[in-house]
């Protein structure tokens, strides 16, 4: 192996603090430990944002060496993620490319993996550690149409999963049928996204959360700079549609600057701060796999 293909430092990746069985597995990268030049400097992720094909490729093996560590070896699979709420189901073979904005993966091999640049990767683990998944929430793919979008199509394709008896073995019996009991034993991460000091939004993208769920009016409030836009809070609607869905193990980002990937531009990329600024943005990506 490459010095230039080995594994991540420790310091450039967030491991999710959360309760997950040992035999799962997840970190999300930041914008450091790569190879390439600014603005996508360094550990760019994205092959659609104008770097350096050679750069991404050389960054993604560093993923690949990262997520490949024995014993918990795993292939990240990236998708060409749409903004919408598309999932796919995760095998050894499943190719990159696919259009889809969330895959879960039942079996050991594959890591499901989300990237991201002010969109909120969500990843999901089920408490026996048979099911995991990820999801890219954008506003469009969360909102979706009529209060269902990429969070709620995950779910039913646990629910799915958990009827089917081949797929998950061991918990194919009992309570986590039904879907009150299935949402109680699921954990979700909520990983660096647009804080709500800096996304700001039109009365369209208020609409398109409010219609559907009144109470998704506290995650906006009237931005002081331009009259008729409003500052959004995307995690925060984001807990709130986990929430109605019965998940209340929810962890990660809370809405804090901490986790905005436009204030911390040392340590995350941001398309809304670099792309205009710079003529660019790297892609960072956050990844769960089971071992």
């Amino acid at each position: 192996m490459s010095p230039h293909e080995g594994p991540l430092a420790a310091a450039d990746c967030l491991v999710p603090d959360w309760p997950v069985p040992p035999g799962v597995r997840a970190l999300c990268t930041t914008r450091a430990g790569g190879v390439s030049l600014p603005p996508y400097d360094s550990l760019n992720l994205g092959t659609h944002v104008g770097d350096n094909p050679a750069a991404v490729h050389t960054n993604r093996l560093r993923l690949q060496s990262t997520v490949g560590t024995a014993p918990t070896s795993a292939r990240p699979v990236f998708l060409n993620q749409v903004h919408g709420d598309g999932v796919v189901h995760l095998d050894g073979s499943t190719p990159d490319g696919i259009d889809a904005d969330a895959c879960v993966a039942t079996a050991p091999g594959v890591a499901c993996t989300i990237m991201v640049a002010d969109c909120l990767p969500v990843l999901w683990a089920h408490r026996s550690g048979q099911m995991v998944a990820a999801a890219h929430a954008g506003w469009r793919g969360l909102a979706g149409v009529g209060g269902q979008g990429v969070l709620e199509a995950v779910f039913k394709r646990f629910e799915a999963l958990a009827l089917d008896g081949k797929a998950l073995g061991a918990i194919k019996n009992g309570a986590i049928n039904r879907a009150p009991a299935l949402a109680q034993d699921m954990l979700v991460w909520l990983g660096p996204c647009i804080g709500p000091q800096a996304f700001e939004v039109g009365p369209e993208v208020r609409a398109a959360f409010c219609e559907a769920n009144p109470a998704s009016e506290t995650c906006f409030m009237p931005s002081g700079d331009v009259r008729g836009k409003y500052l959004c809070d995307l995690a925060g609607l984001a807990r709130l549609r986990l929430q109605a869905l019965g998940i209340t193990h929810i962890h990660g980002n809370d809405g804090t600057s901490s986790w905005c990937t436009v204030t911390n531009a040392s340590r995350f990329f941001s398309h809304r701060r670099d792309s205009a600024a710079l003529g660019g943005s790297g892609r960072f990506a956050a990844c769960i796999w089971r071992s």
